[in-house]
């Protein structure tokens, strides 16, 4: 296929993306009865309102751990499996060209899916060896990686007119934050045994410097208990602010106006999954990490 072809086909394959969203004008402003209240207009919602509705009420009865309410969204949960369900499709598919007789190893000459997550994969390796060393880096990969996936891939399924990005609840991002948070303080621990937890005593653990032991325990602890919602809510922050912003946009009913959007969307979608990726690589490198006195 020539380059002329290819990009006839990339400008259609654009165009028809966004023409999803006001080639049903009349499904735009409204949703389906008996949708719950919190809901937007998607795909999902607009002809699978049976599965919203139902799922809505099995999960109606429990209250909610952040802010104590009845669940108002279900469309993100639903998201969310797909985009479990694409990433293991395509780790699926990468293992299998790598068992191929040539093990892998040839290149494709154009971008596909096995090119897409070699990109993404040599990325974070090369965050991660960077900052963690080569060895500690190849022995966290998977759980970087996965992470990592998850959120590119959620992101990017926001950039499709009548889909929901997961990531842009606080519920799916939050999730992920607590991920971080467990696994670094249980890697931790594997790593330095009991004595992790010295650390969160200062510099100088001594039985006369006991107030300023208190005082760093203290600092410590709202810092470790604060990193999961800092990372939650900066990715859901970025990722919903820009959701809107394209569906504002694409409500406007004109071809060419949402393409700088959806330009500055692929932007966001990346920055924020290395954001999250990066962060979570610090955190886990200090928590491993080897210092005198500890």
């Amino acid at each position: 296929m020539s380059g002329k072809v290819k990009g006839i086909v990339i400008a259609l394959g654009v165009a028809g993306l966004i023409g999803v969203s006001f080639a049903i004008p009349d499904v735009r402003g409204h949703l389906p009865e008996h949708t719950p209240a919190g809901e937007h207009w998607s795909l999902l919602v607009q002809y699978f309102p049976g599965l919203v509705h139902n799922l809505h009420g099995i999960i109606a009865p429990y209250k909610t751990w952040v802010a104590g309410e009845e669940p108002s969204r279900v469309s993100h949960m639903v998201m969310a499996v797909i985009v479990a369900l694409l990433a293991i499709g395509a780790g699926v598919f990468v293992r299998r060209r790598a068992a191929c007789a040539d093990g892998g190893l040839q290149p494709d000459r154009k971008l596909t899916v096995v090119s897409f997550i070699e990109i993404l994969c040599e990325t974070i390796l090369s965050l991660m060896e960077g900052i963690m060393g080569e060895k500690n880096a190849r022995r966290y990969f998977p759980l970087i990686a996965s992470l990592a996936v998850f959120i590119l891939f959620s992101n990017l399924l926001g950039m499709i007119p009548g889909f929901v990005p997961p990531t842009d609840s606080l519920s799916t991002t939050l999730a992920l934050g607590t991920v971080v948070f467990f696994s670094t303080h249980f890697l931790g621990v594997r790593e330095h045994g009991i004595s992790y937890f010295k650390h969160f005593l200062g510099p100088i653990v001594k039985w006369y410097a006991l107030p300023l032991m208190l005082l760093m325990l203290l600092i410590e602890t709202v810092s470790h208990l604060v990193r999961p919602c800092s990372l939650a809510v900066r990715l859901m922050g970025n990722i919903m602010g820009d959701h809107k912003v394209l569906f504002m946009f694409l409500s406007f009913g004109m071809l060419l106006v949402p393409l700088p959007i959806v330009a500055l969307g692929l932007l966001v979608a990346i920055v924020q999954t290395l954001v999250f990726s990066l962060l979570s690589i610090v955190y886990i490198a200090l928590a491993i990490e080897h210092q005198e006195g500890h």
